[in-house]
């Protein structure tokens, strides 16, 4: 009870300055002229507060949260989540970017009227799939509960499920259309009023999620599922919130987003020829995204059955180790993935440009210094959570048995999948969007075939089970990494050269990290005694890794070679 305490009094005085910041933007955006186009610069900068922001906060609330639902809780909500995310590819993927690409046509060729159609038409599509996608998790929600449990007994029930895929299908209701007002903002360069929102529905959907589940169950005594439902409900209502602040914002800048469209004769441009462009932009990220989304339905229907079935765990403990995957471990994944989502997004106009171009040049040099970029931070990243994973682990959830050795690999699997969505956004810029499909159906066939397969295999070696579960992911995600770079060599004439050698300077660094923080171990333990030590430890020890990767770095050329000379001069002027 203290602990919830204390970190309720962290968690207030984090909201606070959360809150500052977002007054601070609102603040910004009203010194801009009201609302004022934002710049290249200045809206990267906002879109990445916006994301980093609301990434922060996923990881924050997850220490209290864990502490109310526990891993059988947390196995409950990763299983609602998982079902949700699936259809809500269907319903809202791609939609935001296929609004900002035609709103921002529109808007630069001065069709004013068809802009104004484009808005409206997104929305009631919109609201036609999220109502189509409700209405199926509403009915078909015990059918869904059933291909995930089966027959098991002792744990979750089918019932348990039901109930809270049902309360996670009122988000699908809002979100869809609270994408295209996303998009509408983003097409007129606008990118202030999303990102906010962005933060607002973070802060409203943890507020519901830690207050609404402590209450539950710490107070009215109200059952597990109860409670996960309440949370569930956090992404309904954070989403309601955070849409009429788009709608207040659109209302009170009408003439903001038409004051310097041109005054142009508008071919005719129909309804269906609206609709088609829309769905043609969405439909590839629709695909993309359900494709992603299946590799942890694969997961949640055979997990449990298989650790019950092939490794004779109780189904209490299955669904330990499937929250934990799902749910507790998955959030330091999306640490490593958020690196890649910067990266890569910083890289797209650029390459964009330069295959316009035509200039093969250049879109080689920026494929190769992109994937190695992407290296240079997260192998480190990676490795360095692997082998702080207990410390790590019980700093966010406690003493556990399972935690840090799936955590320690696990962890991977969200490096192999960073570099494989990198390759397919950059292959979809190059509009290859065949490759992108072929190779997200190879990797979603070897995660189906070697899932099951895997947990026999480790588990007559001797070694965890749930192993054969991450190995598959693993192998599916670089097998499917592999394939884009194929064709990226292949049809692109893409040169890896630069890269390997970049790869095993990486390698080695991170090599020579590992045996420095393996010998501080023999003085700085660990593993500490309570949350504050594993803190401290966790910092001294990032720190120390940090400084020999970085310094081997410099004296290897490395950073030179991937970033500048001017980088290089800059690391080497500090030290």
């Amino acid at each position: 009870m203290m602990i919830l305490l204390i970190l309720g009094n962290l968690l207030k005085n984090f909201l606070k300055r959360v809150f500052f910041c977002i007054m601070l933007l609102e603040d910004a955006m009203k010194k801009d002229v009201t609302m004022r186009k934002t710049n290249f610069v200045k809206g990267a900068f906002i879109t990445t507060f916006g994301i980093v922001l609301s990434k922060v906060l996923g990881i924050i609330y997850v220490i209290p949260f864990h502490a109310i639902i526990g891993d059988v809780g947390g196995a409950l909500y990763g299983y609602a989540y998982t079902i949700y995310s699936l259809f809500m590819s269907l319903a809202s993927a791609g939609i935001p970017l296929a609004m900002s690409k035609i709103v921002s046509e529109y808007q630069t060729l001065g069709y004013h009227s068809a802009k104004k159609r484009a808005f409206v038409l997104g929305k009631r599509i919109a609201l036609v799939l999220g109502l189509l996608c409700f209405l199926i998790l509403m009915i078909f929600a015990p059918l869904l509960a059933k291909s995930i449990l089966g027959d098991l007994t002792g744990g979750n029930t089918i019932e348990d499920v039901t109930f809270v895929i049902r309360v996670i299908s009122t988000a699908i209701l809002i979100v869809p259309v609270l994408s295209i007002y996303r998009g509408y903002f983003e097409g007129h360069r606008f990118m202030s009023p999303p990102s906010i929102s962005q933060v607002i529905e973070q802060i409203v959907r943890v507020l519901i999620i830690i207050f609404g589940s402590f209450l539950a169950i710490k107070v009215f005594k109200i059952n597990l599922t109860s409670a996960v439902g309440i949370a569930l409900a956090g992404a309904t209502f954070g989403a309601f919130v955070s849409y009429f602040y788009l709608v207040d914002k659109k209302n009170k800048n009408k003439k903001k987003f038409d004051e310097k469209i041109r005054t142009v004769n508008e071919p005719i441009i129909t309804n269906k020829m609206i609709v088609k462009k829309l769905l043609t932009y969405a439909l590839p990220f629709i695909l993309i995204d359900i494709f992603k989304s299946l590799y942890n339905y694969v997961d949640m229907v055979t997990v449990v059955k298989g650790l019950v079935d092939i490794a004779k765990f109780s189904v209490v403990d299955a669904e330990t180790i499937m929250s934990m995957l799902s749910t507790w471990g998955s959030k330091f994944n999306m640490i490593i993935l958020s690196v890649s989502t910067g990266i890569i997004v910083s890289l797209i106009p650029n390459l964009t440009s330069s295959f316009v171009k035509k200039d093969m040049v250049d879109v080689n040099n920026k494929i190769n210094q992109a994937l190695s970029i992407l290296l240079f931070l997260m192998l480190p990243m990676t490795i360095g959570l692997s082998f702080l994973a207990e410390p790590v682990w019980t700093l966010f959830y406690g003493d556990s048995i399972y935690g840090p050795s799936v955590l320690s690999y696990f962890i991977f699997v969200g490096l192999a999948m960073g570099l494989f969505t990198s390759a397919i956004t950059i292959i979809q810029v190059l509009k290859d969007y065949k490759t992108v499909f072929v190779s997200l159906i190879i990797g979603v066939m070897i995660k189906i075939i070697l899932n099951n397969s895997l947990m026999g295999t480790f588990y007559n070696l001797g070694l965890p089970a749930y192993y054969g579960v991450i190995t598959s992911s693993l192998v599916a995600y670089i097998v499917s990494f592999i394939v884009c770079l194929i064709v990226l060599h292949g049809k692109y004439k893409v040169n890896y050269e630069n890269t390997v050698k970049n790869f095993m300077d990486i390698l080695c660094g991170c090599m020579l990290m590992v045996v420095v923080l393996f010998l501080v171990k023999f003085i700085i333990p660990l593993v500490g005694a309570s949350r504050i030590s594993n803190l401290f430890i966790i910092l001294v020890y990032a720190v120390i890794g940090a400084f020999i990767y970085i310094v081997f770095m410099v004296k290897m050329g490395t950073i030179n070679n991937i970033f500048g000379d001017k980088l290089n001069k800059l690391l080497k002027n500090k030290r």
